[in-house]
């Protein structure tokens, strides 16, 4: 993404949904803003990669420890041409590194924050059409071939197209206000609404399918922060592999996390496969 033009392609009569659609994604900018921030929590702990000469290879540092140092994040031969004017360890450069596995992290930044946030808002902008511009609806419904009585709006915004240009719209959005900010203050910009996040599902996965009594989003967010402190303080890798399970442990309980919260938050932490499971028998 990062680049492009148009609202839709169902024609100009159309347009007026794609213009409402792009007022709605910029009375909402200030919760985009505040998603990108809690989205880049834990960039830093991530080990640092390059590709060169066309192979990934891991620098021995991580993100944070180079934007601390006002080290670039991003390499010549990986990412986007169009993020690459970034300061060096902005949010705009780590956008434009890769990880592990050699995915820009701008693609997953699309995939997880943008298409979600302009999906909703089209949702959005598909109800307000639909209350205050009832005659303008029905049109647009008639043009696109959607039957008034049962059409649903993620039909209609699908078949209308306005989805692409809005997202375009969003990044640059983000860009704007993010995009030379310090990955690190991003990042604590951002600590509060990630906790919420991981609070909000943790108990999603707690509600279903049998009756449980979910533990409260403030319990966990308060856990899962001492979680995090703990983790970075300890100097563990990230991942933690399964060999620093007890030093894992040790650096929790000495936190103040109790077991049965070290047993909540390990989901949400940064942990090579296997790692949960000796935590757990440790814990036993």
């Amino acid at each position: 993404m990062f680049g492009g033009t148009g609202f839709g392609s169902t024609g100009f009569e159309a347009d007026w949904f794609g213009l409402l659609g792009r007022e709605l994604l910029r009375e909402r900018r200030a919760a985009l803003i505040a998603e990108a921030c809690a989205w880049s929590v834990g960039l830093s702990d991530r080990p640092h990669h390059l590709r060169l000469r066309g192979r990934l290879v891991s620098t021995g540092s991580t993100m944070g420890d180079r934007a601390a140092t006002g080290q670039a994040l991003s390499g010549e031969e990986d990412g986007r041409i169009e993020l690459g004017d970034a300061s060096p360890g902005s949010f705009q450069d780590a956008l434009n590194a890769v990880d592990a596995d050699g995915t820009v992290f701008a693609d997953r930044f699309d995939r997880e924050v943008v298409e979600p946030f302009v999906h909703e808002t089209c949702l959005l902008a598909a109800d307000r059409a639909r209350r205050t511009r009832p005659g303008q609806w029905a049109e647009l419904l008639d043009d696109l071939g959607e039957d008034p009585v049962d059409a649903e709006p993620a039909d209609v915004v699908r078949a209308g197209e306005w989805e692409e240009p809005l997202r375009l719209e969003a990044e640059h959005l983000v860009l704007a206000a993010l995009g030379r900010t310090p990955l690190l203050e991003v990042e604590s910009e951002g600590l509060p609404l990630s906790l919420v996040r991981a609070a909000e599902a943790a108990t999603r996965a707690a509600a279903a399918p049998a009756p449980v009594q979910p533990e409260s989003d403030e319990g966990l967010a308060g856990a899962l922060f001492l979680a995090l402190a703990a983790v970075r303080e300890a100097g563990l890798p990230s991942p933690v592999p399964p060999a620093d399970a007890r030093a894992l442990v040790a650096a929790l309980l000495g936190q103040g996390l109790e077991p049965e919260e070290v047993g909540g938050v390990l989901p949400h932490l940064p942990l090579a496969p296997g790692t949960a499971d000796r935590v757990a028998a440790l814990l036993t």
